[in-house]
């Protein structure tokens, strides 16, 4: 069991886990109130109700805490402080939100749940109200207390009678019956009446008890249709009154534990119709019993000697009992918890007797009966294969047979051949046929588990819509909705459900677990391709129905196209409303004895049917709105009963003209004696005037007369009034202005002894205040010698301060002077140093820009080199002819190339090199290419090679010198532009050799 304390909060949940109640006791919550003062204490609940609901219900408590418990959703709301404890609370007004609480003042006021405002307060009574009814409208209310009853209007809060009664006898209770206009007023001397709620005629009174079992009422119940009514009170017996034949039926004694009943509540059932059979009893030892009227069976009970219970609720529906205990708490239980063990299904009633088995069988022999009915021998290896034949055609008509045999000992096709020959099943046996057909389970749990989930939103406003006359109707058919749409969640947006469940709901209104399973199995076996293109029309049926029609009557479906008539309204109308609406109820009948005996393709085909018997009228209409009426209304499926129908009511026409001409004269003739009786009432009605105008005269001249002598009388006693209290305050004046003069003696002699008190306090008050000048002046001259002296040291030690912080000063200034000098010197170097970088920056600069050159003049050299090669190969493939000078020649050729290759690559080397030094330290690398020798030295490199190549072979020395006088002419040249380069290097270098110096000085 799970219990909760509301303690300060104003808001929370109920449970924290999902509520398990045990069968034993059936409790899904205890509710606490405790205070978390310094001493904690529990606030005592003292009333509860439900709303209409069933799933909300309000408690209060001694201190007008009045909290609302919403089951469904697990919430609690503290919505009104009233701060005086409540009597009696009422929920189920017509405004949903607004509920009735009787306070301890004996008022009435009613609070609003969402604005938590006061919306009315209602003052009447002159005692404590214990009793709140309302009417089931929620527009009237009757508020009772122990001396009067009262009725009041809810929606203008104003009250419109009061129950007068007589001194010596007081009220017990005053309530509406349930579902109609009747009040019902006990009293404590046993005496019932029933009352017309708008008339307040009396209609009844019940008689009074036997004496044999008289016991004085004190609490009464009624069934939900108001057709019985329970009494108890101090005694273990029950009185049941049948209130439709307005006498006791029955005595019921209750166990020899139970010596006083306090309260009675019949427990609702969603399947009784409201003639409810449970009745719960609780008796003086805190146990509420509960009890089947008819069969006078204890079924369960709740509370116990431990924890008794004082007052109890059940909620509308039946699934919720809210109690309060001796301890203040609050108990809320589940009815199915505690009847699970009563509301097992019935066992069915139809019973089938098996033979006992001979012997017991083996899968062999077994297979041998079914095969065939010969003497069993051995199977030879031929006939192998036929006898598996027989067995496989056999055991296909033995499923066939198990498909066709139904629940209950019927056989689908005996019941088909029954159909084809009278057109349709018994009336009698018609549900239990088509409960067979449809094979349901009668699940009471799984639908007991959808009813407790309440009313689907999607049909919360279902009257609105769907307006049904019968209440009762209108319940069922919002119950069977809402289980459907609890069951799948596309029902709750399917608008055409109401129409496909409506005469299942009317023709199983008092079954409503029969009605939700063959609407659900309907919609699983007969509708389940309906939703296939959801939300719109079914298209895959209605292409099905129109290719049906197409091949048995193309003229009609040719007129519809021609019309622009579609099978969403010659086809559809009919299946969403499954023909309620063009059948009667015998003709509907029938026609679903063969939908549920068939194929589900037989609704389609009953759809073609429809229209090809209706084909004349269908081809008469030429207007949309024609064919539109004639599908939906009823159509001329029975059209060889028209004339017949037409004749029989013009027949039945003209009696009832020949009847009603004959009433009307006998009216006339007793119209004509009434007015002549009128007449002479009228005359003798106005000579009674004339009379009572005379004695009215008389007795107004008698009025006047005596209402005269009452004006003297009444003035001359008071004019004597007048003249009394004059000399009264004469008297008055007298008094007063003596007790004056005495008062001003008084005074005066006081103000004398006061003034001679205040001269001798002065005397005294003077030589008080000199000795105190005198100690104060000593005092004041002490102070200022220690003032002076406090001075003198302060201004000692302020001069010495003075002294410290100017040698501390001057420190501090030389510091800083110091500081500012050596600051000013680092300024000067980091310019320097900024200066000098900058400079060399500029010089690597020009030198990179030489590099570039150098490196330019270099590449210029080696293609001239390459021309005067290639010029000086031409020249010597002219005048060499021997291959021997060829062979040399490409040799030396080859020699001077890779020369030539290797003195680029040696200065392409030595520049990357010096490139990188220059990254670590520039000044390093000038000082180191002044040590180098000249570039020329590499330069020349070429030259001192060709001429030792020269020196190798005498026979081309010719051509060598040649060569080496051009090779010369190129590279004196080269020498003399490296020369002037590698001056104006040094004289750069020198320049920033002195740039430091200059900075330095």
């Amino acid at each position: 069991m799970q219990s909760t304390d509301l303690g300060n909060k104003e808001s929370g949940k109920i449970w924290h886990r999902k509520p398990t109640p045990a069968t034993r006791d059936g409790i899904i919550v205890n509710i606490i109130h405790s205070t978390s003062d310094s001493l904690p204490k529990i606030l005592r609940f003292l009333n509860v109700a439900f709303d209409s609901s069933g799933d909300r219900l309000m408690a209060g408590d001694h201190q007008g805490n009045i909290y609302v418990f919403e089951l469904y959703g697990n919430r609690f709301n503290l919505v009104q402080r009233t701060a005086q404890a409540c009597t009696a609370l009422a929920f189920n007004l017509r405004r949903k939100s607004e509920f009735l609480v009787a306070l301890a003042d004996y008022s009435i006021k009613c609070f609003d749940t969402v604005t938590k405002e006061l919306v009315s307060w209602m003052r009447g009574h002159e005692s404590s109200v214990f009793s709140i009814s309302v009417h089931a409208s929620g527009r009237y209310a009757i508020t009772t207390s122990s001396d009067t009853a009262q009725l009041w209007d809810l929606d203008t809060f104003q009250r419109k009678r009061k129950l007068n009664i007589r001194q010596s006898v007081d009220i017990q209770k005053v309530f509406f019956l349930p579902l109609s206009n009747t009040i019902l007023s006990c009293f404590k001397d046993n005496s019932i009446f029933a009352w017309e709620c708008d008339t307040l005629f009396c209609k009844y009174q019940l008689p009074a008890p036997p004496e044999s079992s008289s016991i004085l009422y004190k609490v009464f119940a009624v069934t939900r249709d108001g057709r019985i009514l329970a009494a108890g009170g101090k005694s273990s017996h029950l009185h049941l009154w049948c209130l439709e034949a307005k006498q006791l039926f029955r005595i019921i004694q209750m166990p020899t534990k139970v010596r006083a009943i306090r309260h009675l509540e019949f427990l609702p059932d969603s399947f009784d119709a409201g003639s409810n059979q449970v009745l719960g009893v609780l008796s003086q030892d805190g146990i509420m019993r509960f009890i089947n009227i008819q069969t006078c069976k204890l079924l369960f009970e709740i509370g116990s000697l431990d924890e008794g219970i004082i007052s109890s609720v059940i909620s509308p529906h039946g699934r919720y009992i809210a109690s309060i205990m001796e301890n203040g708490s609050l108990n809320i239980y589940s009815v199915q918890a505690l009847t699970q063990e009563i509301n097992k299904p019935p066992p069915p009633l139809v019973k089938v007797i098996e033979d006992l088995p001979k012997s017991k069988l083996s899968s062999s022999d077994l297979k041998m009966k079914v095969t065939s009915g010969r003497v069993q021998r051995p199977a030879k290896s031929r006939e192998s294969k036929i006898q598996t034949r027989i067995l496989k055609q056999d055991l296909n008509d033995n499923f066939e047979n198990k498909e066709n045999e139904l629940s209950d000992g019927l056989n689908k096709k005996r019941l088909q051949i029954l159909l084809k020959g009278y057109g349709e099943y018994p009336t009698k046996y018609r549900m239990f046929i088509w409960r067979s057909l449809l094979q349901l389970p009668e699940n009471h749990t799984a639908f007991s588990s959808l009813i407790d989930k309440g009313i689907h939103v999607a049909f919360l406003n279902l009257q609105e819509k769907y307006p049904i006359k019968s209440r009762k109707l209108l319940r069922v058919l919002q119950r069977t909705l809402s289980s459907l749409a609890h069951w799948s969640a596309i029902f709750s947006d399917t608008p055409y459900l109401p129409l496909l469940a409506f005469p299942f709901v009317k023709l199983f209104q008092n079954n409503q677990l029969i009605c939700f399973e063959v609407v659900a199995t309907l919609i699983i076996n007969w509708c389940q391709h309906w939703f296939e293109y959801f939300p719109n029309p079914p298209i895959n049926i209605l292409t099905m129905i129109e290719n049906v029609l197409a091949f048995h009557d193309k003229q009609l479906l040719q007129h519809f196209m021609d019309h622009n008539i579609t099978s969403q309204l010659y086809a559809w109308p009919l299946l969403e409303t499954v023909f309620s609406e063009v059948l009667t109820r015998e003709e509907w009948l029938k026609l679903f004895d063969n939908v549920f005996s068939n194929h589900p393709s037989f609704l389609l085909m009953t759809v073609v049917a429809y229209n090809t018997c209706s084909r004349a009228p269908l081809l008469n209409c030429n207007l949309k709105d024609d064919f539109e009426i004639f599908i939906i209304t009823s159509g001329t499926v029975f059209l060889r009963q028209t004339v017949e129908d037409m004749q029989a009511e013009v027949d039945q026409q003209r009696v009832e003209d020949e009847a009603w001409y004959q009433k009307q004269e006998l009216l006339r003739k007793a119209e004509e004696t009434r007015r002549e009786m009128l007449l002479q009432e009228e005359e003798k009605i106005i000579q009674q005037r004339q009379r009572l105008a005379a004695v009215k005269r008389e007795l107004k001249r008698k009025e006047m007369h005596l209402q005269d002598a009452a004006r003297r009388r009444f003035l001359k006693h008071q004019q004597d009034q007048r003249e009394m209290e004059l000399r009264r305050l004469d008297d008055e004046i007298e008094r007063k202005v003596y007790m004056r003069d005495q008062e001003i003696a008084t005074t005066a002699k006081d103000l004398e002894m006061r003034q001679l008190e205040l001269e001798s306090q002065k005397r005294l008050y003077e030589k008080q205040y000199s000795r105190n000048q005198e100690a104060v002046a000593k005092e004041v001259r002490e102070d200022a010698d220690a003032y002076r002296r406090k001075v003198n040291l302060e201004e000692h030690m302020f001069h010495k301060l003075i002294e410290t912080d100017q040698s501390q000063s001057l420190k501090t200034q030389k510091l800083i002077e110091e500081s500012l000098a050596k600051a000013e010197q680092a300024c000067i170097d980091a310019d320097w140093q900024i200066q000098a970088l900058h400079k060399q920056r500029c010089d690597d600069l020009q030198r990179n820009e030489c590099y570039q050159e150098v490196a330019k003049l270099l590449r210029e050299n080696r293609r001239k080199e390459i021309e005067v090669l290639n010029a000086m190969m031409r020249e010597e493939a002219k005048k060499w002819e021997e291959a021997e000078g060829k062979k040399f020649h490409l040799r030396s050729e080859k020699r001077a190339s890779a020369l030539s290759d290797a003195s680029r690559k040696l200065f392409l080397e030595q520049e990357l090199s010096d490139a990188l030094e220059h990254d670590e330290n520039p000044l390093k690398e000038e000082a180191l290419r002044f040590q180098r020798e000249p570039v020329t030295t590499s330069c020349l490199t070429g030259t001192s090679q060709l001429s030792d190549i020269s020196k190798t072979d005498s026979s081309s020395q010719i051509s060598l010198n040649r060569r080496r006088l051009e090779w010369d002419t190129t590279g004196q040249d080269l020498i003399e532009k490296v020369r002037n380069l590698r001056q104006r290097l040094t004289a750069q270098a020198r320049n920033r050799c002195q740039t430091p110096h200059l900075l330095a000085t």
